[in-house]
């Protein structure tokens, strides 16, 4: 076996039972990049970064995600649609078929940790059969410097070959693609598919899996940043659409990240070393920094060059929408590092209501901002999806449902204590629709939208007065610098309060519905969260 690069001294992949025909260890960017280029995986950009393609599969594939069902999982997991079991004696049958496939190949090996707090990193050992893929891992997760590298001993490892298909009738999957995660092995198996995003989310839902438990760190699918002068930190909670990633690129604030947190008793801190962003109608004037930061080093998946040209074009939607870009946490120019920030004192929860009917900046109560972290609410509107027609509402709970392995209400209660362990606001803020649903109404201003996350940084939104909601009872603010007072009541903006109530009505019992699956292991403080439709307008 030939071994290229730095190796481990310790724990080597003979010593995982593993022999493959070539490993290259620890490569550097400039080194996959070469490789991917030479094996034809990719092409250079004007740009200077990798474009890659992940072939059938431009997204995670979440029916067939697999957690083994065991002694230390079987009474553990959240088990049902989200989290899948799959048998030892499958995991194991998967896992020798990858190792025999592995025997005259080549890979690339990558030594990382998956946590920027010391205390509870995860030590990963990460082998691919694409050189870009370990590029990905470079970018995405944290880099040892090198000196650690000699003497790296993983506790958790990844197997990525997409090139494996399993055979569903024999080996326990729904199709020939899968990630399955074992926990009791510590190790990932993902065959069949190239979305390079599975290996990160499936780190992520170990780390959701052990943190809560075994640390009592509340995990999070959150941005997250920091004061320049103050070092203040603030979290943002938010499903695709709701302006997560460009409210929290706060150019008068450090980033600590995109996209993964843990809050322990002492900070926040980032899980990952890079960003996976969006990168659809992609463009300079609207986000600088992303943009900026697509270059040498940085991977870019599933676009189009335009015609002529090595310039990506990023409004292309050829292959898929889901274009994105992978880039080291430092090409972030106001990125900090390490990446961890204190205990957050203001935490939002953004939603882009269609309805009409949440205000643009609401104040929870402790009970209020559990349900709604179980709840996990934003609407899809006509035109994002074939047969969308009328706005929906979309629950995720815990703004992360594919990655939670245990039950929703487990990291909501521990949000709850930590709100009042640390005196902590939590902020509902509605980027969506205002005097009207999608349709009638309009958009709520970017502008404004700034204004009142930047009022309750500040402070200002501690000294204003407050009303309280009619039906989902949380507390408006009266005032905000730089908002006019009518759009902060929603009521306000619509021209018929009959109109108003029906439809504010019909959105919170759908809250109601949707919360039914939670009820069995809610406490009464979360179940004291949920909204009271106001009969009186029914």
């Amino acid at each position: 076996m030939t071994e290229l690069g730095v190796k481990s001294k310790t724990n080597d992949l003979q010593g995982l039972g593993i022999s493959v025909k070539e490993a290259h260890w620890n490569l550097t960017k400039t080194e996959l990049i070469e490789e991917a280029v030479k094996n034809r995986e990719g092409h250079l950009t004007s740009s200077g970064a990798l474009m890659c393609d992940t072939g059938k599969f431009t997204g995670r594939s979440p029916k067939d995600r697999f957690i083994v069902k065991d002694d230390k999982t079987a009474n553990t997991v959240w088990w049902g649609d989200i989290n899948k079991p799959i048998s030892t004696e499958h995991f194991d049958l998967l896992l020798n078929k990858m190792l025999g496939y592995l025997q005259d190949k080549k890979v690339y090996v990558r030594d990382a940790f998956a946590g920027a707090d010391k205390t509870y990193r995860l030590r990963l050992r990460v082998i691919n059969t694409l050189a870009w893929h370990n590029l990905f891992c470079y970018n995405m997760f944290l880099r040892p410097e090198t000196y650690k590298l000699e003497d790296f001993d993983p506790n958790f490892t990844i197997i990525c070959i997409p090139e494996f298909e399993a055979d569903p009738s024999v080996d326990g999957t729904r199709q020939k693609n899968f990630a399955a995660i074992n926990l009791s092995k510590k190790m990932i198996l993902i065959g069949g598919t190239a979305y390079s995003g599975e290996m990160k989310k499936g780190i992520f839902s170990v780390l959701n899996y052990l943190l809560p438990q075994e640390e009592s760190v509340l995990s999070m699918h959150c941005s997250a940043n920091m004061g320049i002068e103050e070092h203040d930190t603030a979290i943002f909670f938010g499903l695709s659409g709701t302006g997560k990633t460009t409210l929290s690129a706060d150019p008068n604030r450090l980033l600590i990240g995109d996209d993964e947190h843990g809050w322990t008793e002492k900070n926040v801190f980032n899980f990952e070393g890079g960003c996976y962003a969006k990168v659809i109608d992609l463009a300079e004037e609207k986000e600088p920094d992303i943009f900026n930061a697509i270059k040498y080093g940085a991977i870019i998946e599933n676009t189009r060059f335009l015609p002529g040209t090595r310039e990506i074009d990023y409004h292309n939607t050829e292959v898929t929408e889901n274009t994105r870009a992978s880039y080291p946490l430092f090409h972030i120019r106001n990125a900090i590092e390490p990446s961890v920030g204190g205990v957050p004192k203001n935490i939002f929860f953004l939603t882009c209501d269609a309805f009409g009917v949440i205000p643009p900046i609401q104040r929870l109560s402790t009970s209020q901002a559990m349900y709604h972290f179980i709840s996990g609410y934003t609407s899809k509107v006509a035109g994002t999806e074939a047969g969308v027609t009328d706005p929906e509402p979309v629950f995720s709970a815990c703004f992360g449902a594919p990655f939670l392995p245990l039950h929703p209400t487990k990291y909501a209660e521990m949000l709850g204590q930590k709100m009042q362990e640390h005196d902590a606001n939590i902020w509902l803020i509605n980027t969506g629709w205002t005097g009207g649903p999608y349709g009638v109404g309009e958009r709520i201003s970017l502008k404004y939208t700034r204004a009142m996350i930047t009022a309750a940084l500040t402070g200002v939104m501690d000294n204003v007065g407050y009303r309280t909601h009619s039906i989902f009872g949380a507390e408006i603010p009266l005032t905000c610098p730089g908002v006019p007072g009518e759009i902060l009541s929603p009521r306000e903006t619509w021209k018929d309060d009959k109109a108003f109530y029906a439809k504010a009505n019909d959105l919170a019992q759908r809250f109601i519905d949707n919360f039914k699956k939670f009820e069995e292991f809610a406490n009464r403080e979360i179940m004291s969260g949920a909204p009271k439709p106001n009969l009186k307008y029914t």
